[in-house]
């Protein structure tokens, strides 16, 4: 048998009243009596009615639905980014759709038209580290739609965007190594299109440059997916420790960049630390019960889905067309245990 939800119309015919002082009732109408809306409201219940969330659509002119697109759901920080994305949405009376590229772009463009066929009021997104075409967003953009950009931003289109201190952050974390002694530094950083990737990588740069160090270009690699297939990690892994001098500590700039870079070496039967130290981007829950427990650059992922998820909303509820953007830059925290 097909579900067919109820409707005030099936109230109105079961209380013997018309769909317009059914529609009043549900609404609080002072011009309904209190004993009928209390009849309406508690049969109501008793049938588990709920507003057709289309047709309330059509009504107000707008859907109350954001949508959020991110590389990878499974991905400790992005889960942590819509834990604060829901936590605002859900106060404000929004409903959330979630969707994943794994780092497609073309994943990411049919993403994008699905939510906007939807009639999404705003989306949310870290662009997928295949996306250099900014076409489909653009087009978007240009009719007004609001959009937002977080962790992952593209300077081209002109709105909010929320991220970290890319830059400190992987200083941070190349400075911690050199202090710790280890002379010969690598880092595997995300595509090179991305523009959290070439912040990062300065960010080594400077802190190497600190001790008048300049990186050799093979102890800088690049991933095309950012670390999401394990093969281009063993890869990057299988090519630095051919070096000469072998690097004796790696930064890795991006959670699964860290996770795979970990599993790597240890398959190689590479001790962390005392053969290579290990310093990474991570967000992982589970940092403290690896083998050894993890040194690692963590991101305040539940604030930033808050932060762009109150901005989204500003967007969509101005009255008038916002033409001043922030630009927010939360700060990250180096976590100091075993592998360095």
């Amino acid at each position: 048998m097909k579900f067919e939800a109820a409707t005030i119309k099936d109230i109105a015919i079961a209380l013997g009243l018309s769909t317009s002082t059914v529609s009043r009732a549900l609404r609080d109408s002072h011009e309904i009596s209190v004993a009928t809306k209390q009849l309406v409201l508690e049969y109501a219940t008793r049938i588990n009615y709920h507003p057709n969330p289309i047709a309330l659509s059509l009504k107000e002119k707008r859907s109350r639905s954001i949508g959020v697109i991110v590389a990878e759901i499974a991905n400790s920080f992005f889960s942590q980014a819509i834990n604060g994305i829901e936590s605002v949405a859900k106060d404000k009376g929004y409903n959330v759709m979630i969707s994943q590229t794994h780092e497609s772009f073309d994943k990411e463009v049919m993403t994008l038209q699905y939510l906007a066929s939807r009639s999404i009021d705003g989306l949310l997104i870290s662009v997928s580290s295949g996306t250099e075409n900014l076409e489909h967003l653009k087009a978007l953009h240009d009719r007004g739609f609001p959009i937002v950009f977080f962790d992952r931003i593209v300077e081209d289109i002109q709105t909010h965007k929320v991220m970290v201190d890319n830059f400190r952050g992987a200083y941070n974390a190349t400075l911690h190594l050199i202090n710790k002694g280890y002379k010969h530094i690598a880092v595997i950083a995300g595509p090179e299109n991305l523009s959290i990737s070439r912040e990062r990588v300065a960010g080594y740069r400077e802190a190497l440059a600190q001790t008048r160090v300049k990186p050799g270009k093979a102890l800088i690699k690049y991933s095309r997916y950012a670390g999401l297939h394990l093969q281009e990690v063993e890869l990057a892994v299988s090519q630095l420790l051919k070096l000469r001098p072998r690097p004796d500590a790696i930064f890795t700039a991006s959670d699964k960049l860290t996770t795979n870079c970990m599993r790597v070496l240890k398959s190689k039967g590479i001790r962390i630390p005392e053969d290579i130290a290990l310093v990474g981007f991570s967000n992982s829950d589970l940092i403290e019960l690896l083998h050894p427990p993890l040194t690692v650059v963590r991101q305040p992922a539940f604030e930033m889905g808050q932060i762009a998820t109150s901005l989204l909303l500003q967007l969509i509820e101005s009255k008038k067309p916002v033409k001043e953007f922030e630009r927010k830059i939360l700060a990250t925290n180096l976590i100091v245990q075993s592998s360095s």
